[in-house]
């Protein structure tokens, strides 16, 4: 059997046993899924929401009435001289008095130049944001998965193309061994075949090194034991169907740091309103009902007792503060003014960022494109070198180059995908429309 068809061999039953072997195979619909279960940072995102939403209400933004529960029971014992108008006189030792108060009592602002109504939508716009922060969140993580995930594709078929490239070597210090022995290649070639088997095997323990720590990192986005073994699947799919202007429209309504900074810009209107509602006055209303009793054992009345209900209503009205007023005024319009600019800033620079990743993308699809070609001639040229140098008609560097040839090939075009399709990542996360 000749050495062409004993290598093809090798790696179809090598593929094979690695198809069949018992690891996880973890996908990346898989990865994603159990990040947005698990990830620390999502989680994180999702209790500042529920924080959120627990605070938008009527009674956080003061619209309700405040009712309260009082209760006092004072007592006291004293030595009292007393001079009444009659000139009669009361000396007394150890004189006891004792009160005792409890009811509720309600505080309703009924009007305060609408700051009450504005408080309530801007607790509305903070959650908001919250759940724009959350989708932010969930984009990053996602994004940050898949990324490593599809990284550690490109290493597994980096990995493959070492196990040619090794095996190869290995039947090459064979073939030198053999020749050498007949007496028909120096023992040069057979040292020269070592070494280069010697690279090989140091390349493959590096790449394996980094497709381990890979592996790990991915199972800490994913949080989960960084022990835990898996396979991710053999090929990257890029979707090249992606066109700019669907992208940047995309972008202005649904990228989720661009809704945060237009959330930004009415919660600063909506401050503004709060600090102009001072301008007008404040109107509150009072209830209550209480019950009271005293006790004393000196003077016109030894007991009291009293109940009943007591209401009224006041007003306040901010007269003169030097001049704070029109100073927070002018303060809250610069704010405003501000969140304005960060909106265009952020627009510009999502659509430079859009634009730049898009041209990325293009040339990643077309150099992807380019390296399968490369591939392909690589490899036939490696099998015709490895025929010719079976049967001795060329030199070792020639056999040698073919073979950095075609491992560089394979390299190259499984890095092209990866970078093709990190592209791709990055431009529909930008979108807002990262599949989740």
């Amino acid at each position: 059997m000749g050495i062409k068809k004993r290598i093809s061999i090798f790696i179809f039953v090598l593929n094979g046993i690695a198809l069949t072997n018992a690891q996880e195979v973890l996908t990346v619909q898989d990865a994603v899924k159990i990040a947005l279960e698990n990830n620390f940072q999502i989680k994180t995102a999702r209790n500042e929401l529920k924080i959120d939403e627990l605070g938008t209400t009527p009674g956080q933004a003061g619209m309700l009435p405040q009712v309260g529960a009082n209760l006092a029971d004072n007592n006291s014992i004293q030595s009292l001289t007393q001079v009444r108008n009659d000139g009669t006189v009361q000396d007394r030792d150890n004189v006891k008095n004792s009160s005792f108060n409890y009811g509720v009592a309600l505080e309703w602002t009924v009007f305060d130049g609408l700051r009450m109504f504005a408080n309530y939508e801007q607790l509305k716009e903070t959650k908001k944001l919250g759940e724009a922060e959350l989708k932010q969140a969930i984009l990053t993580t996602v994004g940050e998965v898949m990324i490593t995930y599809y990284d550690l594709v490109q290493q597994q078929q980096q990995l493959s193309a070492l196990d040619s490239t090794l095996i190869i070597s290995e039947q090459r210090v064979e073939l030198a061994q053999n020749r050498f022995t007949i007496g028909k290649a120096s023992k040069l070639e057979v040292l020269n075949a070592q070494v280069d088997l010697n690279t090989d095997q140091t390349l493959m323990q590096r790449q394996q090194e980094l497709y381990k720590n890979t592996k790990t990192q991915l199972n800490e986005q994913l949080a989960r034991d960084l022990k835990i073994d898996f396979r991710v699947i053999p090929e990257i799919f890029v979707d090249q169907k992606l066109i700019l202007d669907e992208l940047e429209a995309k972008v202005a309504e649904e990228n989720p740091q661009l809704q945060a900074e237009k959330i930004n810009k009415r919660i600063s209107e909506l401050e503004l309103k709060q600090i102009k509602a001072a301008r007008y006055p404040s109107i509150f209303v009072t209830s209550g009902y209480n019950i009271g009793n005293s006790k004393s054992e000196l003077g016109f009345a030894t007991s009291s007792d009293s109940k009943g209900f007591s209401y009224g209503f006041g007003a306040t009205l901010n007269l003169f503060d030097g001049f704070n007023q029109n100073r927070n005024e002018k303060m809250g319009k610069v704010a405003l003014e501000n969140a304005e600019i960060a909106i265009a800033q952020q627009e510009q620079a999502l659509t430079s960022l859009v634009n730049t990743t898009y041209q990325t993308y293009l040339t990643n699809i077309s150099l992807m494109e380019l390296e399968e070609r490369n591939e392909a001639i690589a490899k036939e040229n490696l099998e015709i070198t490895v025929e010719k140098y079976r049967i001795g008609i060329i030199p070792t560097i020639e056999f040698r180059t073919a073979q950095l040839n075609y491992i560089n090939a394979s390299v190259r075009l499984s890095n092209a995908k990866f970078q093709a399709k990190l592209s791709e990542i990055v431009l529909k996360q930008l979108a807002g429309n990262l599949e989740i």
